[in-house]
This record gives structure tokens, sequence and C-alpha cells, in this order.
């Protein structure tokens, strides 16, 4: 299964979550792939705390890969390759986590015939040999979003889903309604390269992230008030821009942790240092399932 991250804006907590999410995954046991296409800012590796690869690795990345430089794109092992020893130390039944990062240094690059035939032989050749392959694309109508709906459309059989990150804010809702939505967004220009709008669309789903409890510790009587009327209000916006409850596969908790340090969040950060909050750690397992779940990509 592919599996494409995307957002209208920075700052959204993309990379970090799907890092999270594809963590998670390989912890329960699937094999696990997670390519950066976020070309102008590969920063998957900071996140899997990989020396190598940190921000992007200086040759033999993706970028090189699609542009024709090398025949084989770098792989990194994260268990292997990561200097945090509580990812290191991963349950005996976890399955593979391979990062495939982008090179350092390198932008946005428009598609071609030739690149996107790249893209679809490597994204086929993935899925056939991992249980998911999650592909972090560049935030916006960006070249990696269109090189991504380009190479799937050549994919035939192939299971691939789609998440919009947002957070719970106002302007965040209606960026990430107008990337699917709106004009050059998902669904046209999925459309224009001959998916099918209404199949587009049921593959995909939004997911909230930063998202405030009104009942947290520190909060005062009139600002649990007034989050929780703004709650009602963003509610009643995201329904009406198409980013509604039958749309929406699941949110993900503000972490002080994250918000200081993007990283993986592991058993030993939740239960023995205490540093992150366990309701983070659990929706990030919950998507895991989610994404896998056929029962949740069903048309309501």
């Amino acid at each position: 299964m592919l599996v494409f991250a995307t957002s209208d804006k920075g700052g959204t907590g993309r990379s970090v979550t799907t890092s999270n999410v594809a963590y998670q995954a390989a912890v329960a046991g699937a094999d696990v792939c997670y390519l950066d296409f976020d070309f102008g800012s590969p920063t998957a590796g900071a996140v899997f705390d990989v020396d190598d690869g940190m921000l992007g690795v200086r040759e033999g990345g993706l970028h090189s890969y699609l542009l024709g430089r090398v025949d084989k794109p770098r792989r990194i092992d994260v268990f292997a390759a990561t200097e945090r020893t509580s990812v290191r130390d991963r349950p005996y039944h976890a399955g593979r986590l391979v990062l495939m990062p982008g090179d350092a240094g390198v932008g946005e690059f428009p598609s071609s015939p030739d690149l996107i035939r790249r893209c679809a032989g490597l994204l086929g050749r993935l899925n056939g040999e991992f249980d998911v392959c999650f592909v972090d694309l560049s935030a916006g109508r960006s070249y990696a979003l269109q090189m991504a709906l380009a190479a799937v459309r050549r994919l035939h059989g192939v299971k691939s889903r789609w998440l919009v990150y947002h957070r719970w804010t106002k302007q965040h809702v209606l960026a990430a309604t107008a990337l699917v939505h709106g004009e050059h967004g998902i669904l046209q220009t999925g459309e224009e390269l001959g998916h099918d709008r209404d199949e587009l669309l049921s593959s995909l789903r939004f997911v909230r992230t930063a998202t405030v409890d009104p009942s947290r510790p520190g909060l005062t009587a009139q600002q649990t008030v007034w989050i929780e009327k703004w709650d009602g209000e963003l509610r009643t916006i995201a329904q009406s821009e198409g980013a509604g409850p039958l749309t929406l596969l699941h949110t993900v908790p503000l972490d002080p942790l994250l918000q200081w340090h993007e990283q993986l969040i592991t058993n030993h950060d939740v239960e023995s240092r205490g540093i992150a909050n366990r309701a983070t750690a659990d929706a990030f397992k919950r998507l895991a399932e989610l994404i896998g779940d056929d029962r949740a990509w069903e048309v309501k």
C-alpha cells in the first residue's frame, strides 16, 4: 500500500506525524518504507535521528534517482542507523523501517514523462517489497504532488491512500480543503491526469494535528469556554468546506515535546522519561491502524 502525506501549509506536523505513524506501523510488525519527497526540505532523517541524511544526503538520494543520475536511491535502515537507543531497542516482532532520503541542497524540480516513469517504477517495486510505503510530499501544489498523482495513475491495482494534514485553525482548515477541492488542487489535478474524481476523493482523508483538549490542566475558565466555543465554530467551517467528520481519519493532540523537538515518540519517552504524552503516542498508533483498516476508508 502507498500512503501519500501532504498539506497546504508548512508547520502542520506532516513530517513528524507521518514519521511517527511509520515507526508505529513498523513496531507493530509491518515492513515499512519512508520516502522523503519533500524535495525543497528533506528533513525526515532529523526526525528519525539518523546522522547520515539528517537533512538529506550529499549524493544518491531520491532527487538523484528521479533525475537519472543513479540506478538505485540510497536506503537507510532506521533501526540500525538511528542515534537513539530507545528506537534501536525495538520489539522482537518489529518489521523493517527503511528511510529513502532526498538529496541535500536540491530544490523542487518540474516533472517530465521520464521522471514520472522512474517514479512509478520505484513506487511499484517498493509496493511489492514493503507492506506500506509512506511518501512525504512537499507542502502545497508542488511538483512532488503532481508527480505522485501522475505516477499512481500508471500503477494499476496498487492501493493508494492520501492524507491531508492541517492544524485545527481556521486558516489551516481553509487551506487544506482548498488543496483538495480548490483550483489546481488534488482532485482537479488528478482528474486532468486521468484519475476518477470520486475514487480519488474516497482514497483521501484529513488528519488534524496539534489539537487542544479544553479539559487540559492549566487553562483558565475563560480559556476553556472560548476554546469550546471556537472548536464548535471550526467544526462548522470544516463541515461546510468538505473536511467534516466523514472525511476525518483521526486527530493528534498537542504535545509540548514535539513543539520543542520533532522526533519519534517511543514507549521509553512516555513511560520511563515521562516527557511525552501517552495520548499523542496512542494517536500515532491508532493512525497506523486506521490507515490499514479498509472499514475506515469506506464511503459513508
